[in-house]
């Protein structure tokens, strides 16, 4: 094939978005004979959607220059742009802010009135935004962006001015405002009206955007439509991990514990390089799924994976010395970690550990003083997880102070909420503290209801630390658990009492088969069995299936 008929056929395979194909042949043509800047441009777009940050990154440079040396100084900005919006992504700022200025300075010197003047106006805009700047500052910013993209009708710059927009506004306290323009953002990208590298940060965007004000619905809708999009271009590589990472977390929610723990491996082994805050997200599912279990040196291992990702271990590790009876350097660490944190987002996803770990060191003022924070936080984001959280950390600090009967107000709507969520694990710490509500009041009857419902949530989860509470809490000896089962070993006892061989079981559960058998032989022992019929009749009667 000559040059020519290998850009031909690149060009119509990316046309297809059969990514792969376009960069294998583009990359064939430009061996032959230099591409041009059309033709370098799409090669730059293949390589990102494939992976390949480096051949993307020269690509656009390589573009840039020959629009320069053709005196399209509009066109050499914009690959400009797009070059330093990918360094951008992958935290290379310095760099990043080198071609951002280089663009500036070019626009300056040509005196155009272009679009690409509205590009230019987002990285200050986004700074703001994200860094805790001026947010209306931002905002006008941003609306300056959406008027050039409305007057030179890009449905690119359009799209991110508004979602600059509705993150500026939400950030601002004007939540549902902020929450219109994300979804009509996002019925124009499920639409296709948005070039494939922009659509695949914006819903990455967008359903951060939703886990950060707790309105986990959307999250979830927004997440299905992504891996809708990832499915539908089987060679895209850099949003397929982000995917992964944002079903494992709706899966943790569901109580799929098995499954999100599955999704969250397999992200990290689709994570590229440059996708550092996604693989430290990754990290702290698996660590938060191993801290639940019981499993504390393999939720510390993560929690160091995701710190060296550079995403904070917070709450999570100051829970885990929580478990681990280090109370001290719980307070220290969950202390530390909210006074350095002053967004929303953020405090409102290390307060309600401040509200356990302040109850459990019988700081009650610290608690309530936590609690009021997540009421108010609830109240402004108007979203109903976090109107749970604010309920169940209410109830929890009245619990403490002794009035049960105002307790139960806060605790039977938290309850509600994370049933109506699908949220079996957050439900069943709820009736926790709804039956020691009712055992505060006198009703051992009720009280011991709602433990044994919670109990039961707690086996079938594989929640073995939180189910050894109960029991502590019911009066029952600890080594009601299964036996004294690990959490893990009551994986294994209920994917065993379903059937499932050995091989089966490794597989579900991402290990090897040799350390099934290990398992096996350890819940034999512990149960004093000798086959796996007799371990499915001990799962079925303690109801761990």
């Amino acid at each position: 094939m000559t040059a020519d008929t290998h850009a031909a056929a690149g060009r119509e395979a990316f046309e297809r978005a059969a990514w792969a194909d376009a960069y294998a042949l583009l990359t064939a043509a430009d061996a032959q004979a230099q591409l041009g800047g059309e033709d370098l441009e799409r090669l730059a777009v293949a390589a990102a959607l494939t992976g390949r940050d480096e051949p993307s990154a020269a690509a656009w440079a390589r573009a840039h220059q020959d629009w320069l040396r053709h005196g399209e100084a509009a066109r050499a900005v914009r690959c400009a742009f797009w070059l330093a919006y990918g360094l951008m992504d992958r935290e290379e700022m310095a760099q990043a802010s080198g071609w951002f200025a280089r663009a500036q300075r070019l626009l300056d010197e040509s005196g155009l009135d272009c679009v690409e003047r509205g590009y230019l106006l987002l990285p200050d805009a986004i700074g703001a935004v994200e860094g805790g700047g001026d947010v209306d500052a931002a905002r006008e910013l941003f609306e300056r962006a959406s008027e050039t993209a409305q007057r030179f009708r890009d449905p690119d710059l359009m799209m991110f001015a508004r979602l600059g927009r509705g993150r500026a506004l939400i950030r601002s306290g004007q939540t549902r405002q902020g929450i219109a323009l994300l979804d009509e953002i996002m019925i124009s990208i499920t639409a296709g009206d948005v070039s494939p590298v922009l659509a695949g940060s914006m819903y990455c965007l967008v359903i951060v955007t939703c886990r950060e004000i707790f309105d986990l619905r959307r999250a979830q809708e927004w997440t299905e439509a992504l891996t809708r999009w990832c499915e539908a271009q089987p060679d895209l590589v850099p949003f397929r991990g982000r995917c992964l990472v944002h079903r494992a977390e709706i899966m943790q929610l569901h109580g799929d514990w098995v499954d999100a723990l599955g999704e969250a491996q397999h992200a990290c082994e689709q994570l590229t390089a440059g996708e550092r805050p996604a693989m430290g997200d990754a990290h702290y599912v698996i660590a938060e799924l191993h801290r639940l279990r019981g499993e504390h040196r393999e939720a510390e291992g993560a929690f160091q994976r995701a710190n060296e990702a550079g995403r904070p271990p917070q709450p999570g590790l100051a829970l885990l010395r929580l478990a681990q009876g280090n109370l001290t350097a719980a307070q220290a660490a969950i202390r530390r970690a909210a006074g350095e944190t002053n967004d929303v987002a953020g405090r409102g996803r290390l307060l309600p550990a401040a509200v356990e770990i302040a109850l459990a060191a019988g700081d009650h003022d610290a608690a309530q003083r936590a609690a009021a924070e997540l009421a108010s936080i609830a109240e402004m984001l108007d979203a109903e997880h976090a109107r749970a959280v604010a309920d169940d950390a209410g109830g929890a600090t009245l619990l403490a102070a002794g009035d049960a009967q105002a307790a139960l107000g806060p605790l039977r709507r938290a309850w509600s909420t994370w049933q109506a969520l699908d949220a079996p694990y957050q439900s069943a710490r709820s009736r926790v503290l709804i039956g020691l509500a009712c055992r505060a009041m006198g009703d051992e009857d009720s009280a011991g209801m709602e433990l044994r419902a919670a109990r039961t949530v707690f086996i079938r989860l594989g929640a073995a630390p939180d189910a050894a509470r109960v029991d502590d809490l019911a009066g029952a000896p600890v080594t009601s658990l299964s036996g004294g089962l690990t959490g893990r070993e009551v994986e294994v006892l209920r994917l065993l009492a379903e059937g499932k061989t050995n091989r089966a079981i490794a597989t579900t559960l991402f290990i090897s088969e040799k350390t099934v058998a290990r398992h096996v032989s350890n819940i034999f022992t512990k149960l004093g069995i000798t086959s796996r019929a007799a371990a499915t009749a001990h799962a079925y009667k303690h109801r761990i299936v």
